[in-house]
């Protein structure tokens, strides 16, 4: 085997790039998630210079949780029953408003946790409805064979810019500079609109057989949770991911942990090491799209992802704090691609958009519960205590669950025939 074709096989695969539309909507999604990294550091630093609490910070999550369990759901659905392109341009403006305001609030030094909540919950409803209308349009962009590829790009774009992003952040808000982090994000925000725009008209394949579109409702949303409720494996592969994220992430933490263990400078350092071993696991990702027992991955993956978590709970290094964060975060990776690939290839399009809202509200919500989790159990027990025991507890109940409902373990694409 060549040099060559060793790096073919073991790199990252970029195949999907050679889509224009795919490529041009990766490069927004790519400057856009930069700048909502500033945005991910600002607010919660901001939350806890002001209330100096991690059951505040936490609280931040739940002001985002409850309109991103309502409107994913909502807006995957609507997402069937219209044009793609034009949902993701509408629900996208409102997150950019959203960022407009946060950035408002930190020039006129309002200093209101109240406020910063109630911005959180409106950037939550557009990226509720914005999330998944996106993830739908990836399989119409590339040919079917190149999903995982695209799927591995698009996680490895985000947890690249989780690295960068938090740490150039970091020395922002080390210095509470707010204003100037939710000032990068809006500029940066513009470039995904730039793309949204530029795609072709994208709308749902089904509408052409049905004739006139109607708007979405319950019944739309109902027909998409039965689909997952009577398909063990989908249901299964959520199951899994609401361990990992509800009990093992030690996000609202890392504020608190940065000002007690390690000094505050390290608070982005903190933020950006999960992102780290992702964005390693993403360029030697060659791999990932050769597995056939994708179950067995995904459920090892997050398994590995809960056993890091709480060993970089014990570490009083820095270092050996975020390089046990970052394992978790390469574990976190594979678990991810392989969760988004059994979605798009175990259903049809026409259930893809409602599909996409369970799991943007599954793996966008699970993560603000997380925050409440740890942050509540931080407030009572401790933050090791809270940080360590999530990421054990979510390590058994992963396996547990995997032994308990052997459908996920048992499943591989060459299975399945839908």
């Amino acid at each position: 085997m060549t040099t060559l074709d060793f790096l073919r096989r073991h790199t990252i695969d970029t195949k999907p790039l050679r889509h224009v539309p795919y490529r041009r909507m990766f490069i927004g999604n790519a400057v856009a998630n930069f700048g909502l990294q500033f945005t991910a550091v600002a607010v919660p630093v901001q939350m806890y210079v002001i209330t100096r609490s991690s059951l505040w910070v936490g609280l931040l999550g739940l002001a985002a949780l409850i309109p991103l369990l309502v409107f994913s759901l909502w807006g995957g659905a609507i997402s069937d029953r219209v044009d793609r392109r034009r949902l993701l341009l509408g629900s996208s403006l409102i997150m950019w408003t959203a960022t407009l305001g946060l950035l408002t609030q930190a020039l006129l030094h309002v200093d209101s946790p109240v406020l910063l909540l109630l911005l959180v919950g409106v950037q939550a409803i557009g990226f509720a409805v914005s999330s998944p209308t996106r993830t739908a349009i990836v399989p119409r962009l590339v040919g079917r064979e190149e999903i995982p590829a695209a799927n591995t790009l698009n996680s490895t774009m985000f947890y690249a810019a989780m690295v960068v992003g938090p740490l150039v952040a970091g020395l922002l808000v080390r210095q509470n500079n707010f204003a100037a982090a939710f000032a990068v994000d809006a500029l940066a925000f513009t470039v995904t609109l730039w793309a949204t725009v530029r795609l072709p008209p994208i709308p749902p394949l089904n509408l052409a057989a049905e004739g006139a579109p109607r708007i979405a409702g319950w019944a739309e949303v109902r027909e998409g949770l039965v689909y997952i409720a009577t398909s063990p494996v989908l249901l299964l592969s959520f199951a899994i991911d609401i361990a990992a994220m509800v009990l093992a992430l030690p996000r609202s933490l890392f504020p608190q942990v940065a000002h007690e263990r390690f000094g505050q400078g390290a608070v982005g350092w903190l933020y950006a090491a999960i992102a780290i071993g992702s964005v390693l696991a993403g360029l030697t990702s060659g791999w990932i799209g050769r597995v056939r027992r994708q179950g067995v991955a995904l459920v090892a993956a997050v398994v590995l992802w809960g056993l890091a978590v709480a060993l970089s709970g014990l570490a009083h290094s820095l270092w050996l704090c975020v390089a046990l964060l970052a394992v978790g975060g390469a574990a976190d990776m594979v678990s991810a691609v392989y969760r988004q690939t059994i979605l798009q290839t175990y259903a049809p399009d026409g259930f893809q958009g409602r599909l996409q809202g369970v799991f943007i509200a599954v793996v966008a919500g699970g993560p603000r519960l997380g925050d409440v989790r740890a942050g509540a159990t931080a407030a009572v027990f401790g933050a090791t205590a809270s940080w360590v025991g999530g990421g054990i507890a979510a390590a058994v109940v992963a396996f547990g669950l995997a032994v308990a409902f052997p459908a996920l373990i048992r499943y591989s694409p060459q299975a399945v025939n839908r």
